[in-house]
């Protein structure tokens, strides 16, 4: 999820590539070309959603943060700048942003719904999904519940969205010293929740 090199498929871009057409999208989208921002949309929309649902444990509650968060970047796309991060890490920022509102508002608890998580991932499964058994998974989801708010979203942002420590970093208004630190002390925390087994 992280650090790995994974080839890309048939049809699929370098990670770098991407990165790059994911910019010259956002800096068509800033000329007024709807088309672009679409294309930004399809291209994101599952990460954002999926961040979200993890965040808040609640299917329609996920949906209306994601419809938001895409709003707001339509109208905030004239403002956001290349600062060598994929730019996945801002739509991110801005559905991270729309949850705290919603939480500072409503006193809403924070959940992982793991099972409602689970059904929101592709039906073609990645190589990590290959390898992690159905209830392995269902164990690390549960255990990553009982985390920390800090540690769960370090967690969640690094390996289940695959971002790095500087994106993670910049979503979580920290250094990369503390979101090194923070990732430290989440995983031994896992490695002391999970059954033996499985460890």
């Amino acid at each position: 999820m992280g650090g790995d090199v994974v080839e890309p498929g048939p049809g699929q871009a370098a990670p770098e590539e991407a990165h790059r057409e994911s910019w010259e999208l956002v800096h068509a989208a800033q000329g007024g070309d709807k088309v672009a921002f679409g294309k930004l949309y399809d291209r994101y929309v599952d990460v954002v959603f999926r961040y979200a649902l993890f965040r808040v444990g609640d299917r329609e509650l996920a949906e209306d943060v994601t419809s938001e968060t895409f709003l707001r970047a339509l109208r905030r796309i004239t403002s956001v700048t290349y600062q060598g991060r994929d730019v996945g890490a801002w739509f991110v920022t801005i559905a991270r942003n729309l949850i705290l509102d919603h939480v500072k508002s409503s006193r809403y608890k924070l959940e992982v719904a793991t099972p409602e998580f689970r059904d929101s991932e592709r039906d073609d499964p990645g190589p990590e999904q290959q390898v992690l058994s159905m209830a392995t998974r269902d164990a690390l989801l549960r255990c990553v519940d009982q985390l920390g708010d800090d540690q769960r979203e370090c967690i969640v942002l690094r390996f289940l969205q695959g971002l790095s420590v500087a994106e993670t970093a910049e979503i979580m208004n920290r250094n990369e010293g503390a979101v090194k630190a923070l990732q430290h002390r989440a995983v031994r925390r896992l490695a002391q929740l999970l059954p033996t087994g499985l460890r």
